[in-house]
């Protein structure tokens, strides 16, 4: 085991013992020293992975209870939330679309179409990656585009002049833009990456505030697009340019691959029927809804409805066979679910004792210009995320940013998606995201390579975020 995790399995514990034996931590809230303490012991080791992080979001429902926070049934609730729901038919949906490979020929079949140059395959690549982030985790996308992408770069190696410089830049303006591109998709839709529904189920829960999927993407889609084009400009016309290099092999190598997947199956055209139902009704709920009164069509319904599709409509009546069957579920992240729980539950602790109105009545009080306030969460929320969970990051701090958007007197949405947001936006560190690491892992990029474009990339974010709490996030929401 690693120092800083074995250092970690012991300091969790030991500094909530600690923090709960302090009398009046917080003077006049006894349960909210034990919150403060069973959130200190889980940041710990969150932030360590001393043990795996979904394992660690279950503290809320051993402690909580034998604290006296709130009765197990409450805390139990947290776990089985709307939200989760809605994040587990996202996942099933996810696992329909990679088990038929249907995610694959859509990525090829947008590389195909964008062009032979070697910007344009590089913005292939990255329009591609988002595409399917917006849908299924980034993990899964940038898995399915590295080797696609390594295939193109293997003919750069072994074309007639060799490994020269630009063929280097557009290896590592390739590799990076699959990573960057994985964390920025994941923004456009409320079920892309799990920090969007951490916030989404803390707003439901704490606050009776709905978003609805059409809404989030009016502010995620642009972000995501933003941040993409934002990433590919930086990558091929500033630190890592291929202007004049030629190869006419990369658009045979993607034909090639579309070519052996052959025609669309019956699996993969139901799973695509299912799929854009599901998209359709998820953008058109609120219309629906209008239209027919009394239906009550939720995004969780929505989520269920495909998800329960998948098992139980059958492609081949005859054979009994299906999309899904349960022992698919095996690859299902429930991990991920587990981990919303224990955010929520969290978030559920830190509201029910009290901390959420200290916080909010002590920012009431100081004199800090509200844009600064913006600016200083968003900074510590996108290079906190570098080195632990977003999900977990999120999940701490969404509670206590809404209790400074209560103190400032703002709307809470202004403050809180900008910063939610900011978790998606780690393009620094190799250990910072899954695709990071995925691309890293390749051999082509080095960590003062990522470094030096993620921090610029991670300052750009920064400047963005602040001026869409200033300026955009008024009109919307």
């Amino acid at each position: 085991m690693h120092l800083s995790k074995s250092i970690g399995l012991i300091l969790g514990p030991l500094l909530f013992v600690v923090l709960s034996l302090i009398p009046d931590l917080i003077p006049g809230h006894p349960e909210a020293n034990a919150v403060l303490a069973t959130a200190s012991w889980m940041i710990v080791w969150w932030i360590t992975e001393a043990v795996s992080i979904s394992v660690t979001a279950l503290l809320p429902l051993l402690l909580f209870p034998l604290l006296g926070v709130m009765p197990l049934t409450d805390v139990g609730a947290n776990y089985g939330s709307p939200i989760i729901f809605l994040f587990f038919g996202g996942f099933v949906l996810a696992l329909a679309l990679e088990k038929v490979n249907l995610h694959r020929r859509i990525a090829l079949t947008i590389i195909n179409l964008t062009g032979t140059t070697p910007e344009k395959v590089i913005l292939g690549f990255m329009i591609a990656t988002a595409s399917l982030s917006m849908w299924i985790s980034n993990t899964a996308s940038t898995v399915v585009m590295l080797p696609i992408a390594l295939s193109v770069i293997q003919l750069l190696i072994q074309d007639e002049d060799g490994f020269t410089k630009k063929d280097k830049n557009f290896a590592l303006s390739v590799m990076l833009g699959i990573a960057f591109s994985a964390n920025a998709g994941g923004i456009a839709t409320v079920i892309g990456t799990p920090p969007n529904s951490v916030l989404i189920g803390l707003l439901e829960n704490e606050y009776q505030i709905e978003i609805s999927f059409l809404r989030w993407m009016t502010i995620g889609l642009p972000i995501s697009i933003i941040l993409i084009g934002i990433s590919y400009l930086v990558l091929v016309k500033w630190m890592f340019p291929c202007r004049g290099l030629k190869f006419g092999a990369s658009q045979s190598v993607i034909r090639d691959e579309l070519h052996k997947l052959g025609p669309p199956s019956p699996r993969e055209k139901m799973v695509l029927y299912i799929f854009g139902v599901t998209v359709f009704l998820w953008i058109f709920r609120t219309l629906i809804n209008q239209w027919i009164p009394g239906l009550g069509l939720s995004d969780t319904g929505i989520s269920m409805l495909a998800a329960i599709s998948l098992f139980a409509i059958p492609f081949n009546l005859r054979k009994g066979q299906f999309i899904l069957e349960w022992k698919d579920t095996t690859r299902l992240a429930w991990g991920i679910l587990i981990l919303f729980g224990g955010g929520l539950a969290l978030a559920r602790g830190m509201s029910a004792s009290g901390i959420v109105d200290l916080v909010s009545s002590a920012i009431a009080t100081a004199d800090v210009p509200i844009v600064f306030t913006a600016f200083l969460l968003i900074l510590l929320m996108l290079f906190m995320t570098e080195l632990m969970s977003n999900v977990a990051l999120v999940a701490v701090l969404a509670p206590v940013v809404a209790g400074i958007a209560i103190g400032l007197d703002i709307p809470m949405l202004h403050l809180l998606i900008p910063v939610t947001i900011a978790s998606s936006c780690a393009f620094m560190l190799p250990m910072a995201t899954p695709p990071n690491a995925i691309v890293f892992a390749s051999g082509y990029i080095k960590v003062h390579e990522m470094a030096r474009v993620g921090v610029i990339l991670n300052f750009i974010s920064v400047v963005l975020l602040v001026l869409i709490f200033q300026f955009v996030m008024p009109l919307l929401f």
